[in-house]
């Protein structure tokens, strides 16, 4: 048997590292050209460096027909990659292709995973955007685009939901976002302020003068504050009346001003309409009349002021018909009597009043007068420019051996269903949480309520919840629960500040200053979060016409003082008797 030998090519010996020796050295030249493979590339390295592979085997598209022909230095998908590599010179290797210029080109092939694609909007919606990417994206782009359709299937559920819940809403601004005033054309607009003006004021007044203090107070009665759901009190009628005229009107507001005692007056309750302007939602207005140098805030006959807020800043609708109890505006009479025969049914009834220097100005002679007490006080607007306002105050009562004054009001609940919280089951065990629901739904109001007992220095201010005997019963109410608060630690809870308050005042005080004599008008505007001041005629709103409700006795007779069980005992009878009717 004949072996045919394996001949082994001549390899030379180098010397100084591995791989073959330098084609400098002549002596070995033809060798190592002889010895080179046709059309690889080879690059000299030395033992310090780290080997990297010659071949990239992902590079391979996922569209082969896509793929340019196999063997072009352009093709990006080579296994090999011969698009810019180093030639030596020595090798002679022009033949093949090989270019000295493209030293600077030649690039190692990198061993590190390929990149994870980036779900950026570019590369998802471009669809010619990296194409050479691996074949596992198409999967993770699939992924992506469920992740998106979801998304948008929630945007959509979204923007439903909302257009539903705005067809409620524009019903209630249509119901209840009307001008307090009709304005007519004859009127001119002087100045358009936005409230987002408003939060930015701000102005620190010093201590203020105590000039007068008329009518008189009866004490507190300390019974109530233990009344409870389970143990709730009727709400009983008074004949007394309060008078509260408005600013002109008021006799010794106008001897104030003839002894020149101030420049601007007004009433504690058209300062909290001015300090608390940014949460209101429905219109009001007041009239400002320049006399000279002097500047009065009033309020007109049949004034919004005249009457309480109920649910204004509530997002659930009240009815439209202004003759539904439920309306805005039967809410608001309803809730100024409330507010009234509660301040005076908490009193103590031992015939006891304390006086003070004067009575109650422009009261009629004969007429039993309720417990309310004017504070006439005096601040420092300015070097020159002094205000007064008329505070007032509803009772007082003994703390620490030291006398105190309070302020007296009473939030109304009319239906759980539109307040959401039924005060006879929270309000014993969660009164956090009844009084957050106020907050949210009568917020300008306990704020005008916190700004009035604020500007009349007063102790303590009681918030009585008074409620209806049944949701449509709205001539009978009983008293729940009383709760009393600071009013600087109230007004801390609300974030109503103090100073922000008198920055609203003085930039109105000074607005109107500079106005000529005669006759305006400032209107919140019934849509949107701002104020108007018109100019208007002299004799603009002393002919109107007010229609004045029923008086009490005519709605509903009183109860009787010495059958009060028995007037309770019918009353609940004819509750159960209406329930069954509601529900109906």
């Amino acid at each position: 048997m004949v072996f045919e030998t394996f001949e082994v090519g001549t390899v030379p010996f180098n010397s100084d590292g591995w791989g073959p020796p330098d084609a400098s050295d002549s002596s070995s030249t033809s060798v190592a050209a002889a010895n080179l493979l046709p059309n690889v590339p080879l690059a000299s390295f030395s033992r310090s460096e780290k080997l990297g592979r010659v071949a990239d085997w992902t590079r391979a598209l996922s569209n082969p027909s896509a793929r340019p022909p196999t063997g072009s230095k352009s093709d990006p998908s080579a296994i090999f990659d011969f698009s810019a590599f180093a030639v030596d010179e020595g090798f002679g290797l022009a033949n093949s292709g090989g270019n000295a210029d493209e030293d600077a080109a030649f690039r190692l092939v990198d061993g590190k995973p390929p990149p994870r694609p980036k779900f950026g909007p570019k590369w998802r919606f471009n669809q010619y955007h990296n194409r050479n990417q691996l074949p596992q994206r198409r999967d993770e782009e699939v992924e992506a685009k469920k992740r998106e359709a979801e998304k948008d299937r929630a945007r959509r559920d979204r923007h439903y939901n909302m257009n539903r819940n705005n067809i409620h809403q524009q019903r209630r601004e249509a119901a209840a976002f009307k001008s307090s005033v009709d304005i007519q054309p004859e009127w001119n607009m002087l100045e358009q302020i936005p409230f987002s003006s408003f939060s930015k004021l701000s102005f620190t007044v010093q201590e203020p003068e105590d000039l007068l203090l008329c009518g008189g107070l009866e004490c507190y009665d300390r019974t109530f504050d233990r009344i409870t759901p389970k143990a709730e009190r009727r709400l009983e009628r008074f004949k007394n009346r309060s008078f509260k005229v408005t600013t002109s009107d008021d006799l010794v507001i106008r001897r104030l001003a003839k002894e020149d005692k101030a420049t601007v007056f007004a009433t504690d309750a058209i300062l909290a309409a001015l300090m608390c302007a940014p949460r209101s939602v429905y219109s009001w207005d007041l009239v400002i009349q320049r006399v000279g140098n002097k500047l009065f805030f009033d309020k007109r006959d049949g004034s919004p002021l005249d009457l309480l807020s109920v649910h204004e800043t509530s997002q659930e609708p009240l009815p439209e018909g202004k003759d539904d109890i439920n309306s805005a505006h039967s809410l608001g009479v309803e809730a100024a009597f409330i507010n009234q025969n509660f301040a005076q049914q908490v009193l103590v009834k031992n015939g006891k009043r304390e006086t003070f220097d004067e009575p109650i100005p422009n009261a009629n002679e004969g007429e039993e007068n309720a417990s309310i007490a004017f504070r006439y006080r005096r601040w420092k607007l300015d070097d020159s420019m002094y205000l007064v306002a008329r505070c007032e105050l509803q009772s007082t009562v003994e703390l620490n051996n030291q006398k105190s004054f309070l302020t007296l009001n009473a939030l109304n609940e009319f239906d759980p269903k539109y307040s959401g919280v039924d005060w006879r089951q929270k309000l014993e065990t969660q009164r956090g949480a009844v009084l957050a629901n106020e907050l949210k739904n009568n917020g300008n109001k306990l704020a005008k309520w916190t700004a009035q007992a604020l500007l009349a220095n007063a102790d303590m201010m009681k918030i009585g919840f008074v409620s209806r005997v049944h949701p449509r019963d709205h001539f009978n109410h009983v008293i729940l629960s009383v709760l009393g608060y600071k009013p600087k630690d109230f007004a801390g809870q609300i974030n109503l500040n103090t100073n922000n308050m008198w920055g609203i005042v003085k930039s109105i005080v000074d607005l109107c200053m500079k106005l000529s004599e005669g006759k305006y008008v400032l209107v919140k505007d019934p849509s949107k979060p701002q104020v108007r001041i018109y100019e208007v005629p002299a004799d603009a709103f002393e002919n109107d016409y007010v229609e004045e409700p029923l008086p009490e006795d005519e709605q509903v007779q009183p109860p009787v003082e010495s059958n009060t069980d028995g007037v309770g005992a019918e009353t609940n009878e004819a509750a159960e008797d209406k329930k069954p009717e509601g529900q109906a």
